[in-house]
């Protein structure tokens, strides 16, 4: 299992992270922000836990993102 940390507020829309995972990510109409599909909120930080399959590319919308607001690790 892999988790995928998203500190959304700091998002700058770029759009990176949907590059390198279309179906993990999605921007938002309403923010211009990215989200992360399938995380839940907690103030701001989103959270989400997958099957190591989705691992290399959650890594790399990690690398992607350039203000560094997305964290993965396994669990």
């Amino acid at each position: 299992m892999i988790e995928i940390v998203q500190y959304r507020s700091k998002c700058i829309g770029c759009n990176a992270c949907v590059e390198a995972s279309a179906t993990r990510w999605r921007m938002s109409r309403k923010d211009g922000k990215c989200t992360l599909v399938g995380g839940k909120n907690n103030k701001g930080i989103y959270i989400a836990v997958m099957n190591d399959d989705e691992y290399e590319q959650a890594l790399q919308a990690a690398k992607n993102c350039p203000v560094n607001i997305i964290k993965v690790k396994r669990k």
